[in-house]
Parts: structure tokens; C-alpha cells; sequence
């Protein structure tokens, strides 16, 4: 029983969370284009595509999570992008840059808190990437049932 809760408690919250801050990027593109590009990271050439693109990807891992198809991969999905958030941001927070962070709306700056809020996003992730292998070892243990 309390897999089952953990189980949908995670789908519900990153796949709610892919989806609204999806949405935010779609309803406010130039706010977010200005963010990518306060990173310093990206070629110009690179920011309206991904600003076009990228919003739209979040929107349907967001739906996958929670449609449950193919979860496994799809929270495996999660992860890499969860992973590859965490990366541009202290990349762009240890470089000194004071940018926007631009994943939950305008006027979020990136800091360690921010970070460590995105970090926090890897852990339901793993949870249903792995999920099946974390309760094939719990019930071999005697600790939960089938």
C-alpha cells in the first residue's frame, strides 16, 4: 500500500510539475528565450529553437508521467532532463552569472536554493525509474506484498 501511494504521489508531482512549468514557457517565450540566454551558454542561433521546442518536451514527459505509459522509460527521461537542469544552472551560478533560472516563470534567479530545489525533483524520478527493482528487493526481504 504505501508503494502504491509513493508511486502515484510521484507521478502526480512531476508530471504536474513538467506540465505547468511547460506550460509557463509556452504563455511567456520571450521571458524564457531571455532567460536561455542569460545563461551564456547557448550559441543565438540555438535560443528560439530550443525556446520553440523545449517547452513542448516538458509538456509531454509531464503527460507520459502521468498517462503512466511506459513509465519506467519515461521517468528514466525525467531524470536526464532533471540531470541536465541541475548542470546548466550551477554552471551558470559557479561562473558568477546572475541569471534567471526561468523554469518556474520570470524573476526566479538561480542560487544554491534553486539548485538544490531541481535536485530535489531528481528524487521521485529515480524512484519510478527504479521503482520495480526497489520492490522486487523489498519483497524478497519479507518487507512488502505483492
Amino acid at each position: 500500500m504505501a508503494f502504491r501511494i509513493l508511486h502515484w504521489a510521484c507521478r502526480i508531482v512531476l508530471g504536474g510539475t513538467f506540465l505547468y512549468t511547460g506550460y509557463i514557457k509556452v504563455d511567456q517565450s520571450l521571458q524564457f528565450a531571455a532567460a536561455l540566454s542569460g545563461y551564456h551558454l547557448f550559441p543565438p542561433d540555438l535560443i528560439l529553437p530550443m525556446t520553440r521546442y523545449f517547452p513542448w518536451v516538458e509538456i509531454a514527459l509531464g503527460a507520459l508521467l502521468l498517462s503512466g505509459w511506459k513509465l519506467r522509460y519515461v521517468a528514466a527521461g525525467a531524470v536526464g532532463l532533471v540531470s541536465m537542469f541541475i548542470l546548466l544552472l550551477t554552471i551558470t551560478y559557479l561562473r558568477g552569472i546572475d541569471a534567471e533560472c526561468g523554469c518556474f516563470g520570470p524573476g526566479e534567479r538561480i542560487t544554491p536554493l534553486s539548485i538544490t530545489l531541481h535536485a530535489l525533483f531528481i528524487l521521485p524520478a529515480l524512484f519510478l525509474a527504479a521503482e520495480t527493482k526497489i520492490r522486487i528487493r523489498w519483497q524478497s526481504a519479507g518487507q512488502v506484498r505483492p
